[in-house]
Order: C-alpha cells, then sequence, then structure tokens
C-alpha cells in the first residue's frame, strides 16, 4: 500500500493501533507483590522506578508502598546506595534508571512514523549514552484547539514539555508523551519550493500536506530561483499573517530525481550528512591486523551480488563433506565483512550508525548507514584483496539437515567478484571469460550445496508469496526511463537461502552461550485478521481453518488453490496483508514467514545495525578478540531493538514515497491518457488501482464510478451498485483515465473507463439483505435516503 493509500484510508475508518517499544510483554509479567508497611527489596523499588516514573520521588515511593518511620529511613538509605552504585540517577525531583528519561521531559520534535504520529526526542541528551530515544507524541486535541482538558497540538521542529509514559507495545519508540506545554515553535529547517513573488521576494509552498505557506523577504532569498527545492529556517513568527523563513540552501530544481529523494529525506528526519568526528573516524582507521584471526585466504570465496552494487559484504564457498559419515553431505561456508573491528561500541562511528539504524535505498542514491571508507572500502570484501571477515561453516546432510556449524573469525581473499545474471548466465550453459574457469571448481559446487539446503527448505515451508518487485531505471538527468521487473533467478535463492541458514546458526550459537542479543521475530497473523482473510477467501470457495495454530505451510496451501486462477494476484494481496510486521526484539517469539524458531540478522552489518549487534555479541561471547558487546549494550538493547525497528520503517516509508513522487512526476504530463490497471484496494471512499507497467498506484473516487449507488462490500472486497448489481472488486484488471498527477504528494487521480461485471450471487445476496435493513431502519426512522453516489 503506499503512502498516498496510507494517507486516504485515514479518513475512511480507524487506523491500526500504534506501534511501540519493544516490549517485555510478549510474555506475561508477573505483577509487582507490594506488601503496605514493608521495607521492598532493591529488585522490587527498580521494577517500580521504571513501570512508574511519575511516582519515583523518594515521597511517592514511601506513599506507595505504606512505609512510616524507621522504614522510611531505611528507604532513603537504600535509594543512597543503589545511586552510588549507578543504578538510579537524580533529577531535580524524582529518581530514574541510568539512560531513562525523566517523568518530565523537553522534547524537540523531529519526524513523523509511518502513520504520521510524530516523533520528539529529549533536548538534552548526554553523547556518550548513544542516540536519544525516541518518544511518540500523543495528540489528544483537535487540530487548531486547545482547551481546558486539552493537550496543546504541536508540529514538526517544536520544542515541548512533555508527560512520559514507557511504551507498553512492543517494536515501536520506547516512550510516549502527552504535551503539557509548546515553549518554543518550529525549531530548525524545514524545507519546500521557493516560487518568485513581486518585488523580489519569494513565497514557500509546503512539501507536506500538513505543513503551511511562508514568506521570503528579498534580503532572504539567497540563490535560490523559481521551481526550487529549498531548506529555509523560521525567521520570524508573528502573531498575524505568514510565517516568515530564510533561505538556507538550495536543493536544486524540484523537477529533478535529487530534489525528489530529498524530499522523503527531509521529510522522514533521516540523517543524510556524517558529522566531522565521524569522518575523522572512519578516515583513520587502517587495515585489520591477523590478530584473533584464522588464515583462510586460500579459500576461494565469492561474492554475487546485483551487477550495481558498490559494496560486498558476504562471500560463500561450498564443497563436498569428505567424512563417510555424511554420504553426500555438503559443506557451505558463508563469511561476512568484520564490521565489528572497526565500529566500535560508543564510538562516534557507533552512535551515528546506531543514529540512522539501516541504510535507505533510493533509485537514485543510498544513505548508508557508515562512511564510504568503512561501507565501500575496508569492510568491502573486494576480488583479490585481503578483507577481515566473520565466517561460519556449515554442514548440512544430503537431506538438507544441518548436522552443525562452527563460527571463525578470519582474513580472507575475494576470489571473485559476480553479478546473478553472469552467475547464473555460468550455470545455464553460458559463461564468459571469467565464469569459465571457476564453473566445475566453485560455481557448480555452490548450486549442488543450494539443491541440497532447498530439501530442507521445501520440508520446513515458510510463507512463499509471489509479489514480484518493481525496480525503477532512471535516465542520466535523473528522471524515470522506464519500470522494470527484474527476473527472480537461481543465483537469487542460493544467496538469500545460505544468508537465511547462517543467520540461524548466529541465534543458535547465541542462546548456547546465554548470550543476549536481538533476533529478527516475526509473529503470526492476529485472529482478527485471519477472520478479514477468511471471510475473504469463503467468498473465493477456499477455506481457512479457524483456530490461532495457524502455521505458514496453512497459507501456502490458500496460495496453491488460487495459482493460475484469475484470483491469484487478489489472494497473495490478501494474504500478505494479514501478516504482522516483522521486527527486531531481544525477546524471541519465532519467525512466522520462515517458520524458523531461532532466528537473527547477521548477514549485512554494513548497512543494519541489528547484524553489528549480533556480531559484537558472537566475538564476544565466542572470545574471538576485539570488538565485543559490552555490558552497557546488553543493558541497553530493548531500546536498541525497538529504535532500529522504527528506524527501519521510517527507511520503507521513506523508499516507498520517493517511489511514488517519481512515477506522479513522470506520469504528470500525461493526463487525460487512459492506462491499463488493476484494483488493489477496495474501500468506503472508491478504489485504489495499481499501474503494473510504471509501479504506481492511485486513487479512483466513487463519485466517478457512474450514476447508481454503490455499496461497499469488505467480506467480498467489493463496490456493487445498487441497481445494477454492476461493480468492481479487488484484482479485477480495469482501464482507467489519468484525471490528475500532483509530484510532490506522490499523488495520482483516475477515473473509472471500464464498465463494472456482474458481481458474483452472494455479493448480491448480501446487499439484497443489506437494502430489507436499510428500509426497515429508515421506516422506523421516518426518513428517506439520499439520492445519488456515496
Amino acid at each position: 500500500m503506499s503512502r498516498n493509500q496510507r494517507e486516504r484510508t485515514k479518513t475512511m475508518g480507524k487506523r491500526p493501533g500504534k506501534i511501540g517499544r519493544a516490549s517485555r510483554d510478549a510474555a506475561p509479567v508477573e505483577p509487582l507483590n507490594i506488601v503496605h508497611g514493608a521495607l521492598p527489596s532493591r529488585e522490587v523499588i527498580l521494577r517500580f522506578i521504571a513501570e512508574h516514573p511519575q511516582k519515583a520521588s523518594k515521597r511517592e515511593l514511601a506513599k506507595a508502598f505504606g512505609l512510616k518511620g524507621d522504614s522510611r529511613v531505611e528507604l532513603k538509605h537504600m535509594l543512597r546506595d543503589l545511586e552510588q552504585e549507578g543504578m538510579l540517577q537524580k533529577t531535580r525531583k524524582s529518581l530514574i534508571r541510568p539512560g531513562a528519561l525523566p517523568p518530565v521531559t523537553v522534547l524537540d520534535i523531529t519526524t513523523r512514523d509511518k502513520d504520521g504520529e510524530l516523533i520528539g526526542r529529549p533536548a538534552e541528551w548526554p553523547e556518550d549514552q548513544g542516540v536519544a530515544p525516541a518518544v511518540a507524541i500523543r495528540q489528544t486535541s483537535p487540530a487548531g484547539r486547545q482547551g481546558k482538558g486539552k493537550a496543546p497540538v504541536a508540529g514538526m521542529g517544536d520544542r515541548v514539555v512533555a508527560k512520559i509514559f514507557p511504551a507498553a507495545d512492543r517494536g515501536g519508540p520506547a516512550y510516549t508523551a502527552r504535551i503539557i506545554k509548546i515553549i518554543d515553535k518550529r525549531r530548525g529547517a524545514t524545507m519546500g519550493v521557493f516560487r518568485t513573488a513581486p518585488g523580489g521576494a519569494g513565497r514557500l509552498l509546503p512539501i507536506e500536506r500538513r505543513g503551511e505557506e511562508m514568506l521570503i523577504d528579498p534580503a532572504y532569498t539567497g540563490d535560490a530561483k523559481d521551481g526550487d527545492l529549498v531548506e529555509v529556517e523560521i525567521a520570524r513568527l508573528g502573531r498575524f499573517g505568514l510565517p516568515r523563513a530564510k533561505v538556507l540552501s538550495v536543493v536544486g530544481s524540484v523537477a529533478s530525481e535529487k530534489a525528489i529523494s530529498m524530499i522523503a529525506i527531509h521529510a522522514h528526519g533521516i540523517p543524510h550528512v556524517f558529522p566531522q568526528p565521524v569522518i575523522d573516524e572512519a578516515d583513520a582507521a587502517g587495515p585489520a591486523t591477523m590478530s584473533h584471526r584464522e588464515d583462510w585466504r586460500d579459500v576461494p570465496l565469492i561474492t554475487i551480488d546485483p551487477a550495481d552494487a558498490k559494496d560486498h559484504d558476504d562471500a560463500v564457498y561450498a564443497e563436498p563433506d569428505p567424512s563417510p559419515d555424511n554420504p553426500g553431505g555438503v559443506i557451505i561456508t558463508v563469511a561476512i565483512a568484520d564490521v565489528s573491528y572497526y565500529v566500535r561500541s560508543n564510538s562516534a562511528l557507533d552512535r551515528e550508525a546506531l543514529k540512522r539504524g539501516n541504510s535507505v535505498y533510493f533509485p537514485d542514491r543510498v544513505v548508508p548507514m557508515l562512511p564510504e571508507r568503512i561501507s565501500n572500502d575496508l569492510c568491502s570484501l573486494k576480488e583479490g584483496v585481503d578483507r577481515p571477515a566473520l565466517a561460519v561453516r556449515m554442514v548440512f546432510s544430503k537431506e538438507g539437515r544441518k548436522a552443525g556449524h562452527t563460527f571463525h573469525r578470519i582474513m580472507m581473499k575475494s576470489a571473485a567478484k559476480l553479478s546473478y545474471s553472469n552467475a547464473q548466465a555460468a550455470i545455464d550453459g553460458k559463461p564468459d571469460d571469467k565464469t569459465g574457469p571457476m564453473l566445475e571448481p566453485i560455481l557448480k559446487p555452490l548450486w549442488h550445496a543450494y539443491e541440497v539446503i532447498r530439501r530442507g527448505r521445501d520440508r520446513r515451508q515458510p510463507l512463499e508469496l509471489d509479489m514480484p518487485e518493481r525496480k525503477i531505471l532512471l535516465k542520466p538527468d535523473g528522471t524515470v526511463d522506464r519500470v522494470v521487473v527484474p527476473p527472480r533467478l537461481d543465483a537469487h535463492k542460493l544467496i538469500e537461502e545460505m544468508m537465511i541458514q547462517a543467520n540461524v546458526c548466529a541465534a543458535e550459537t547465541l542462546e548456547k552461550k546465554r548470550q543476549v542479543l536481538i533476533y529478527r521475530i516475526h509473529d503470526g497473523p492476529t485472529l482478527a485478521k485471519q477472520e478479514i482473510l477468511r471471510e475473504f477467501l469463503a467468498t473465493l470457495g477456499i477455506s481457512l481453518a479457524k483456530g490461532g495454530n495457524v502455521r505458514a505451510n496453512s497459507f501456502n496451501g490458500i496460495l496453491a488453490k488460487a495459482e493460475n486462477t484469475p484470483h491469484q494476484t487478489m489472494v497473495n494481496e490478501m494474504v500478505l496483508r494479514s501478516q504482522s510486521q516483522a521486527i527486531y526484539s531481544p525477546e524471541n517469539i519465532g519467525h512466522f514467514g520462515l517458520n524458523l524458531m531461532k532466528y537473527a540478522h547477521f548477514t549485512s552489518p554494513i548497512r543494519r545495525y541489528a547484524d553489528l549487534i549480533v556480531h559484537r555479541a558472537l566475538v564476544g561471547s565466542l572470545g574471538l578478540g576485539e570488538g565485543g558487546i559490552t555490558p552497557e549494550e546488553e543493558a541497553a538493547l530493548d531500546d536498541i531493538a525497538a529504535e532500529i525497528s522504527t528506524f527501519e520503517r521510517r527507511a520503507m516509508a521513506a523508499e516507498r514515497e520517493t517511489v511514488d513522487r517519481l512515477v506522479a512526476h513522470h506520469l504528470s504530463t500525461r493526463v487525460g491518457e487512459e492506462f491499463k490497471a488493476r484494483v488493489s484496494g477496495v474501500t468506503k471512499s472508491g478504489l485504489f488501482v495499481a499501474l503494473p507497467d510504471y509501479g504506481a498506484d492511485g486513487f479512483v473516487p466513487i463519485s466517478t464510478l457512474g450514476t447508481d449507488y454503490f455499496i461497499y462490500d469488505e467480506a467480498h472486497q467489493a463496490l456493487s451498485g445498487e441497481r445494477t448489481g454492476l461493480g468492481y472488486r479487488l484484482g479485477d484488471d480495469v482501464t482507467v483515465k489519468l484525471a490528475e498527477a500532483i509530484p510532490l504528494a506522490g499523488a495520482l487521480r483516475f477515473e473509472m473507463i471500464s464498465e463494472g461485471r456482474n458481481m458474483p450471487t452472494a455479493v448480491r445476496s448480501f446487499h439484497k439483505a443489506g437494502r430489507r435493513d436499510n428500509r426497515q431502519a429508515r421506516k422506523m426512522a421516518g426518513t428517506r435516503p439520499p439520492r445519488g453516489r456515496l
């Protein structure tokens, strides 16, 4: 679902519940055992303060535990001891756990989450404690109104005083907050489109739908020209009229692709400029030494990546297992760049990497998690160059069952850098000068090993959705050339499955060592989502068993029944919508989609902070030398997991919105043309349609569907006419006409050209029953239905 769909559907019903902190509520939490009048234990005190930060003063603690007389004195001594031991930290009015936010905190509102809700961070935060925790702002007042009992309504860039509450849910910001007071409006820079005005002045048009227009005095326009995307700061706010702004920098013409990706970077608050101390630290790094390393430079590990890849963080090698106890078995080696050697805990590089959480990929650029000196040089497994790595050596039986694995810290030298396409071409009988000599000794053993572990995958039956990914190809000037669906090759599947197995090994090893870590977890579909899917599938004659014990292979059976039918795409989309979001957490619930009980991201530490944490945990727990995880990191894994889960969603939203804006810009000159489309969403307000040839989607308002009265049927995912019985259903192929394109918003509006089709009997029966109920209700109320369209 695109940003446009998300924005529009917000007005059509209740939003999904907000995702909160990676929590301790994955399993039931025992309630505090409070005995009034008895001095509590240190552990109970610490837990009470963590769960009730608003009651963390000495007076409130004594009141909560019913302490009087000598017990109050003992409590005072206990709190002082905890403070001296570093277990508590004293603020002006209360006690907090180190690294925690006080009950009342000054926040700077810096970005929005995927639902458009504001995210703030503490205005003051010690640099040695890493990145400041994110806080989800609860806006309880109607927009633009403040009154008794209402929280002030803040916006992007504001500085506020807020009441802080620990988040209870898994996967998002560590805290929620209720605004008490706005103390400074619109701090920092914002972005917009510069338009010239009479007298040399300018106006700033907002790039966000909720933004406001600003005036720019002639002295503050800088080098901006009409149509430029500019970054400005607020110069003056008055009680009347538009706010005044000053141009800080010119990003470029808003028509350029560079400007379009910068909109997403700015809108989501993605750090994209490395501070000088981070650059200096990266530049000062030198080649790794052989200390605590095994010399594997003679092992012919190779990298297989996209043809345009600039960094290479994984390499593979496979060979038959020579052991007579494992006939037909294979040994697979996966080597991953040793980022933990260069990026040490709480260094400038580390703090910046955690602030970013992951690399962000746009069609024209990458916003990396680490500077190029690290990601593209010292930690890139370049062909023929010595590079440090962490390697896992995995042994599989001929049936694809893992017999064992071991981890090693090594020095390697990549034997070759291959692309997916030329590796696949060699296997398919078309080797070139480079792949020809390595076909027999390296490539064929790799493909044989893949066939072996694929037997294990087939037996495991992970969720097998068929959702082709589209890629935007750009022209030299940065505009869209075309949208393609890259072929899904066995070379892709080989690397993917070997990386999955390496990730499983990392989780298993760390669990065996009783080492805390960050898992990649994926919960099963909620009962509510299962019921929605079940009702939809029933309209197609496909059943989904009731009950909470649904497994991934249950969905594979559904997908198999829909294969090669007109409903295939529609069923794949509905199954995808029923799934939960994968997140990071130090508490393991398994990975539903992969059908794995132990899974941690280990294979991409150049671009994902979670993998870097896992590398440090392996180095520390296995005694592999420098760069291991620290006690401070172990204690902060809850917050780190919540942060990087939030940053991952931020990156996904920014990437998706950039594609929406690019395609809207590409099609803005084709208003009035007709396009082949497919209904990708059905709501009470209209239809969402996807243009397969462009990787874009847009909205068809219900008012453009015709003169009939259209009724929304959620179970059948359909809109159908009350009078004619004709309508549209999820997955229908249609023809639409582009009515409007708004590039800055990434929005496309279409009008329906195709006639509706006859709805199934079940849909018509549903409508007849609904009409009877409606007529009876109107009769009792003495009203008539409104005529015309919704």
